[in-house]
C-alpha cells in the first residue's frame, strides 16, 4: 500500500481527518520519531518519542504519538479514537478535553468506548 493510500485509511476516509494526520505526521517528524504503518489498527505509529504526547501515548487524526506503548491491545484502543478522530473531525479534540475536564481518565466516554482494558486503565 503506498504512503498516500495508507494516510487515506488511517484516516478513515475523511477529510478532516487526514489534514489532521498530515498535520500529527509533521508533528511526529518533529519530535524525531520512528514512523511505521500498523496495517492491522490502520494506523501511523510514531514510537520513539521522548515527549509531545499524553499518559502512555496520544492518537491525533491516524496517527498513534507514544515512547514505546505499542502492544497489539493498545493499538486496537488507538485505532477506535482514530475512528472517533473521523466520526467528529477537528471537533474532536475539544470534544475530547472538555469530557477529560468533566470525567478524567477512565471516566472519560472516549476512553471507555475504546476499551479501558485494551487502553491500560485499571478496573
Amino acid at each position: 500500500m503506498s504512503t498516500r493510500a495508507q494516510i487515506r485509511d488511517a484516516a478513515r476516509g475523511r477529510c478532516q481527518s487526514r489534514v489532521v494526520t498530515y498535520i500529527a505526521l509533521g508533528y511526529a517528524r518533529c519530535w524525531r520519531a520512528e514512523i511505521g504503518y500498523d496495517e492491522a489498527a490502520r494506523l501511523f505509529v510514531a514510537a520513539g518519542m521522548r515527549g509531545g504526547f499524553g499518559r502512555g501515548g496520544t492518537t491525533i487524526g491516524g496517527v498513534y504519538l507514544t515512547r514505546r506503548n505499542t502492544s497489539v491491545a493498545v493499538l486496537r484502543h488507538e485505532a477506535v479514537h482514530a475512528d472517533q478522530w473521523a466520526r467528529y473531525g477537528l471537533s474532536f479534540a475539544v470534544r475530547y478535553l472538555v469530557e477529560e475536564l468533566r470525567n478524567p481518565g477512565a471516566a472519560n466516554r472516549y476512553e471507555i468506548e475504546a476499551g479501558l482494558a485494551d487502553g491500560g486503565y485499571a478496573g
